[in-house]
């Protein structure tokens, strides 16, 4: 039986990949092929039939641009919250560090008006971060 394994925890794991991998698009075959792995052996990783190696696991956290500690959580993967909140945090990953902190320093902007108003939304009209504008009500990004 080799790795073939069934446990709830690869079960989920399993169900957290296959989630982020259709998030970001890929099919099986294509992913099993950047991680230089067969489609059946994702097939069967996304089943929680088998346990893989740190090293496939180390690829699949790579080429899925996400966060390990988030596939390997016991968090209900089917929490809409979470599954934004993970979406963003990836993504801003994924950028140059420079950009990273123009989206830290946005949001701190945006947590402190919402904190200072005490309300559910508030209005930004043309924040402007280096050579950005983040207009919120007109849900644009402008370069100045």
């Amino acid at each position: 039986m080799g790795n073939r394994v069934m446990s709830q925890e690869l079960i989920d794991l399993g169900n957290r990949i296959r989630e982020r991998r259709q998030e970001v698009g890929l099919s099986q075959e294509v992913l099993a092929e950047q991680a230089g792995i067969s489609p059946n052996t994702i097939s069967r990783i996304e089943c929680g039939q088998t346990a893989m190696s740190v090293e496939t696991f180390q690829k699949l956290v790579r080429i899925l641009g996400s966060d390990a500690n988030w596939l390997l959580s016991s968090m209900e993967s089917t929490e809409k919250d979470t599954g934004q909140l993970h979406t963003v945090i990836c993504r801003v990953r994924n950028l140059k560090q420079a950009e990273q902190d123009i989206v830290v320093r946005t949001m701190k902007a945006l947590m402190d008006g919402l904190e200072k108003t005490g309300e559910e939304y508030f209005h930004i009209y043309g924040v402007c971060f280096g050579n950005i504008i983040i207009s919120v009500e007109a849900n644009t990004v402008e370069y100045c």
